[in-house]
């Protein structure tokens, strides 16, 4: 049974999320809480298996209780995702930087939601392109030199490919379309991009990709 804790200082959304948490067997809501410092709070007690964390909140933002639980080693085994609506790009630039194993928007679809409490709680990491693609945004409106980043060294042809595809927020069928492989393939050269740059998930690869000029 996959242990999750709600925190959002919206009681609607979180009636919602724990509707359609609950309707599915493997999953239980443990602990609800509306503001960050009363998320951390919930999570330090009850430790779930995965937090789902709005960014914005009173007394205590989501970015901090993320920033908070990811600094406690007693909670290393807690897998947090981050809910957005895209408020302000900054704070989706920020969230990227905490290592939260997801980042969702708050109108994914029910079976999208509960297929990516599955997906963290398994130890994988998700990402909504559309996230991916917002920070790459973010990240070109004010441009940087490009940083070659030493690492890309052992990375082959196709690595590198692939890397810059993800760079532009590609999804896996996406890549798999524009080199001719298909999304299982792709997903492996993902995975294998992830151990080789010792990245966290797609995002933080989205990141190396750009500040090393490959979605120029």
């Amino acid at each position: 049974m996959i242990r999750v804790a709600l925190v959002d200082d919206q009681d609607l959304v979180r009636a919602g999320l724990r509707a359609l948490l609950d309707s599915d067997p493997g999953i239980s809501v443990v602990a609800e809480a509306a503001d960050g410092r009363a998320g951390l709070s919930v999570v330090r007690r009850h430790r779930p298996d995965v937090a789902l964390v709005d960014i914005r909140m009173p007394v205590m933002s989501g970015l901090e209780a993320v920033a908070a639980i990811r600094a406690d080693p007693a909670l290393a085994a807690v897998r947090t995702v981050i809910l957005t609506t895209f408020d302000d790009d900054a704070d989706i630039v920020e969230a990227v930087t905490l290592g939260a194993a997801g980042y969702l928007l708050k109108d994914t679809s029910a079976e999208d939601l509960r297929r990516a409490v599955h997906t963290v709680a398994g130890g994988d990491n998700l990402l909504s392109p559309a996230v991916t693609r917002r920070v790459m945004d973010r990240l070109a409106a004010a441009p940087a030199p490009p940083r070659p980043d030493p690492r890309l060294t052992r990375l082959t042809d196709r690595e590198l490919a692939v890397l810059a595809r993800v760079g532009l927020g590609e999804t896996n069928d996406e890549i798999g379309r524009a080199l001719h492989i298909s999304p299982a393939t792709a997903r492996t050269y993902v995975s294998r991009l992830l151990g080789k740059l010792h990245a966290r998930d797609r995002t933080a690869l989205a990141v190396i990709a750009h500040r090393s000029g490959l979605t120029a």
